[in-house]
């Protein structure tokens, strides 16, 4: 968990890498707020993440959005002046255990969107917020994985689909998450570092001599 939440959150996306270093240099000039996070993804876009108190976050958020505005290379964007906790902390790199019977997945076409949906979502409903991509090694899109009761994780998805509109890109609905399945997202969603799982009812075929064997 992060040593310290901030009160309200912004997360803006540039088009551009010259234009979303240049915004950020103005962002944290202009307000006293805490740059999180800001980086080049795929496919050459820029993201910036700030945060700090609600006043100081709007502001700082203005900056960006109206020097987006004059280079015409805002993508998206979003304020959260009252963000929910566990957001923040996802956001941050903190996950959390699918303890529900059902797993909501939502992705959208932009991490601005997907923020902004996943707000609305964990605080209308009692899913828990598993996990939140934004952008790396996901073609720019972003990803959130919610856990929770069938009637929750459907509500949770509705939510998103609405708040996101022609954002969204993609959602699943899991009613009864596979056991063996659960146990390998509890360290994330990424190919890279996922560990393989072999379950004890898993088949293998007889071992066959090849013939570079010798």
């Amino acid at each position: 968990m992060p040593k310290k939440r901030h009160g309200a959150l912004a997360l803006l996306e540039f088009e551009n890498i010259a234009a979303g270093i240049q915004a950020s240099d103005l962002m944290i000039k202009r307000a006293p707020i805490a740059l999180l996070r800001c980086g080049s993804i795929h496919p050459g876009r820029f993201l910036i993440l700030v945060g700090g108190s609600v006043a100081s976050t709007e502001e700082a958020h203005s900056i960006g959005v109206k020097q987006g505005n004059v280079q015409h290379c805002l993508t998206g964007e979003i304020f959260l002046g009252d963000v929910h906790p566990h957001l923040h902390d996802a956001v941050l790199g903190t996950r959390r255990e699918a303890s529900g019977d059902a797993l909501a997945v939502f992705e959208t076409r932009s991490s601005p969107a997907l923020l902004a949906a996943v707000d609305a979502a964990i605080k209308s409903t009692a899913v828990i917020l598993c996990e939140i991509r934004l952008g790396d090694d996901l073609g720019g899109h972003a990803l959130a994985l919610m856990s929770g009761d069938l009637t929750d994780a459907e509500t949770a998805l509705a939510v998103c689909a609405e708040r996101a509109g022609n954002q969204v890109r993609a959602q699943a609905l899991l009613p009864r998450l596979d056991t063996d399945l659960r146990e390998v997202l509890q360290h994330g969603t990424r190919f890279g570092p996922c560990p393989p799982f072999e379950p004890s009812g898993a088949e293998y075929p007889e071992e066959v001599a090849c013939s570079w064997d010798g």
